[in-house]
Parts: structure tokens; sequence; C-alpha cells
């Protein structure tokens, strides 16, 4: 009888969890998709997540500026309690990144809706190849000012959103390279640094211009990452993803963009972020795969939601499928970038300007005719007809080089400088100090022309710099901080230190105090040198 009564309440424990998980809804399916998530309702969801399967645990990426904890599901089968678990059976992290803007909440929707169902399967195939982290409220200061005022154009939900930006009003954004947030400096050093995703996608939704699909993405773009992670994904990954999204779960979708000219769709479709501020592209130049989700703002918020979850399975089934394809090819770039840094010829170049050209084969966006309008302030505006039309145009995403550097063995940084310091180690960078006094043929950067912008940029006057390099051997005393670009972050170190990178330390007032004299005319050497070639550098790990 004992056994009996033992067996039942196992069974009863058992149904009561798998039933309590089928029940579990998130606020946009509970409301009919006409209110969003706040900050407790998520953590009330994936706290029953938790409770009801042992392949999910929670981490804390970051805690926000007004206290809030930025969570981390890590879901796997089995559960890795380190990134050292991976090592005997190799599986591919996959990183998703929601609600970095808080008025864009599809994404934030859809991830719950995703590792639910996904965490339902009893067995599911994805985990046998992928550990799946996902964080679904990555500005959960920006979240708790939902409201019906914000982003009163999109279509829904109608009880409201929250803001773009973060406590501090930063846009989390644009803050990739200075790394100013909590947010930003926990996904860094908690997601980027400790488990090195494989892939990263990030979730937002878009306000441009008028068409039919409520799901739209793109690959990153920045030139000066590997380029042939961004010929991958053109190629391969964005048009298979792009075909199961549509093909598997009838979702319409194209690649994401805007018209230079919504009266002249065949002018074309631009993709115009280029920077690594912007954190896909960021996460390109650390030579991994990075995805941008953009759902459509004038589709139906259910639309957008279930658009973003359809995305995500067709993201997971691509990346459990090529598992092994994704990790041969990123460990082949991670070596081809440490081996350039050993020694770099004089091919090997930064690009400090860089423009934009169409790929060979057109796309087709299903749009509307727009119409002229002026506001009371004479600006330009458009007015979406019903007169819906397909345009097959060029699509401008290939950004290329037209202006290069070349690309250094090292460089040395004349500060020591702790919050410069503190960022390139946040950053996964290896800093080095020299052992002794040291005499090094380096190029040093003249400045010309140093101007700050006239209005504030996320809190800064970002700078723009001119001169040349002037090239000559220098004496460096021991303890001089050293930079090698034989790591697989190298291109992230050429594009913070490099004096005219167009998205470095430079440009965000980093190195300002040190490019002037407290006294008298003129400027002072740029503390950043380049050692171009290989050298017998003495160094040690700089603690």
């Amino acid at each position: 009888m004992k056994s009996i009564l033992g067996f039942l309440i196992i069974l009863l424990i058992t149904i009561s969890k798998i039933t309590g998980q089928i029940n579990l809804q998130t606020v946009a399916e509970k409301s009919n998709f006409k209110s969003t998530s706040d900050y407790n309702d998520v953590k009330i969801f994936i706290d029953q997540l938790r409770k009801s399967s042992p392949y999910i645990r929670i981490e804390n990426i970051a805690t926000s500026v007004e206290g809030r904890e930025v969570p981390l599901m890590i879901i796997g089968n089995p559960l890795p309690k380190s990134p050292k678990d991976l090592a005997a059976k190799k599986r591919l992290v996959v990183y998703i990144q929601a609600d970095i803007h808080a008025g864009e909440v599809e994404g934030k929707e859809a991830v719950l809706m995703y590792v639910r169902d996904l965490l339902h399967e009893k067995n599911p195939e994805i985990l046998k190849n992928v550990v799946l982290l996902v964080c679904p409220l990555f500005n959960p200061d920006g979240n708790e000012k939902i409201s019906p005022l914000n982003r009163t154009y999109q279509n829904g939900p109608v009880n409201g959103v929250g803001v773009r930006y973060n406590g501090q009003l930063l846009d989390l954004n644009r803050d990739a390279m200075k790394a100013e947030s909590p947010e930003v400096r926990g996904v860094l050093t908690n997601v980027f640094d400790k488990w090195d995703p494989a892939v990263f996608m990030d979730c937002h939704t878009t306000d441009g211009s008028y068409h039919v699909e409520p799901t739209t993405f793109t690959w990153m773009v920045n030139p000066n990452g590997d380029n042939s992670l961004i010929a991958y994904m053109r190629d391969k990954m964005m048009p298979e993803m792009s075909k199961t999204l549509s093909g598997k779960y009838k979702t319409e979708n194209c690649f994401y963009g805007e018209f230079f000219d919504m009266l002249d769709p065949d002018k074309g479709w631009v993709l115009d972020a280029s920077e690594p501020r912007y954190m896909s592209n960021y996460y390109g130049i650390r030579n991994r795969l990075g995805i941008l989700n953009e759902n459509y703002v004038y589709a139906d918020f259910k639309s957008r939601v279930m658009g973003c979850y359809w995305l995500i399975h067709s993201l997971l089934d691509y990346s459990s499928l090529h598992k092994s394809e994704i990790e041969n090819m990123l460990n082949d770039v991670d070596k081809r970038t440490i081996a350039r840094g050993v020694n770099p010829s004089p091919a090997d170049s930064f690009a400090i300007e860089y423009k934009i050209r169409p790929l060979t084969d057109k796309i087709t966006i299903r749009t509307y005719e727009a119409e002229l309008i002026k506001d009371t302030n004479g600006r330009r505006n458009y007015k979406r007809t019903d007169r819906q039309k397909d345009v097959t145009v060029p699509y401008f995403i290939d950004y290329y080089p037209t202006k290069n550097v070349r690309f250094p063995f090292a460089y040395i940084l004349t500060t020591h400088d702790p919050v410069i310091t503190d960022l390139l180690k946040t950053h996964g960078i290896k800093v080095e100090k020299l052992l002794s006094d040291s005499k090094i043929d380096v190029q040093r950067f003249e400045i010309s022309e140093l101007k700050g912008e006239a209005r504030l940029n996320q809190g800064h006057y970002t700078n723009t710099i001119n001169g040349k390099y002037i090239s000559g051997p220098m004496d460096f005393p021991a303890g001089t901080l050293v930079v090698r670009t034989a790591q697989p972050l190298g291109n992230l170190i050429a594009y913070l230190l490099e004096p005219q990178s167009n998205d470095g330390l430079v440009v965000w007032n980093f190195f300002d105090r040190y490019l002037v004299p407290q006294w008298g005319m003129g400027y002072s050497p740029c503390p950043v040198y380049k050692v171009l070639d290989k050298v017998d550098l003495k160094t040690a790990e700089a603690k």
C-alpha cells in the first residue's frame, strides 16, 4: 500500500509540473497581446521555469543603477555548471538578448515563450547540440517605465511599453565599445568573456520603412572583423534561416533595412548602422556571429511577437544542424587572427574609413506606396497608403574599406589610467607590461587637429582626430603597458586603440586629458604607440 501511495504521489507531482508548465503563460499571452511583462512578471515567470525543469539555471548578468538584477537563463541537457563542462562534450553556445531598448518588447515575450516550450519537450533535440543562454530583460530600468504614452505610433500593445534608455539615460545599443553601463559591462564579463557564445542575436523593433513582413533580421557588417564570417552569414546562414522561417514556420520575413526614399523604392534598401557601438556589429569584431533582429513596428503586437518567436526557432534549428561547421569555422578564424598578430605583414590593415555598396543580388520587399506629408514644422514625413506592391531592389549592406592604416604587432600605452586598462580587461583583452627599460621602433601619432562635436552624444562630445604617423625608436621604461594583437580579440584591440578608429577610445574621450598640454598651445603626443613589426618584447601580464 505504501509503495502504491508513493507512486501516486510522484505521479501527481509529475503531472502537476507538466500541466503547470503547459498553463504557464506570458503577460502578452494572458492579456491577448494587449500588455507586456514588467520586471516582476519576468522574474516570476523564469522562476517558475526553474522550478519545473532540471535543464535551466538562472544567473545574474549585472545589477542596474536602480538596483534591479539583469537575469540570464542557462538552458542545457545536461545543464553545464560552467563553460568548462562543455570541453568534454562539445556543444555550441547561442546567446539571445531582448529588451535592450525597453520600448521594443517583442523579443522579451518571444524568448520567454520559446524557453517554456523548449523545456516542455521531453528530450529536446536542440539541446543535444546547443547550450542556450537567454536574457529576456536586458534593460530592466527602462522596462519599468511602461506607459501607453511611449512609442504611440506603433501598433500595440495598447497598455504601453517601456523607454529606450536605461537608468543612466544611456542607449545600451550604443555602449558596446565604451561600456559605461553596468548592463553592458555585465554582458561583456558574464556572457561574452565567460561563455564565448558562437552566435548572438539581439532583438529589437524597427520603426522604419513601410512593408508587409512582420519579422526582419540581418547580419553584422563592420569590415574590420573577419570578412569570411560576414560572407558565411550573407551567403548561407541568413538565407537558410529566412527560408526556414517562411517555409517551415509560415512567417513572412525579409532582411532588415530601410528605403533610401519611400517615394522611390527602386533607389534601394539600406542598412546604415555599421559601427561596433551597435552590439551585433561589436560581436562580429570579436570573430563571432552577430545577428540583428528588428520586428516590424506597424504590424500588430501579436504578429510581431510570434514572428520573433519563430525566428528564434529558425536560429536554433540552424545552429543545431550546423554545430560542427560553425565550431570549426570560428576556431579557424581565431587561429588566423592570432597568426596575423604574431607576425603582421605590410599588407595587414585596419580600415579607418569605409563606404557602402549593394550586394550583387537584389532582394524583394513587400512594401506599400507612400505619400509625402509635412508636419506643422515643415518637416518631411511619409504616410502609408493601402496600395501594396512588391519591389525587387538593391540591398546596400556591403561595407568596404576606403582608407586603411597598418595593422600592428602591438600597441604600447604610456598611461596607466585604470579606467582605460579596466575597460580593456572587461572586454576580455590581455594587457601586459614591459619587464625592463626598452628601446623600441614605433609609430607615434602626431595630432594636427582634434575637434569635439558641438552636440552631446551619449554624454560625450565625441572626437574627430587628424594627424600623421611618425616612425622611429623610442625609450619606454619598465612597467609600460603593452597590448599584443596576437589574441583572438585582435580586431577589437585595433578598433579600441587605433587613434583614427571611428569608434575607439579617442572618439569616446578616454584619452582627452592626455592629448593637450595644461599650459601652452598645440597637442601632446597621443599615448598610444604602434609596434608594426614583430619584435622580442620581454613582458608579463599586467595585474
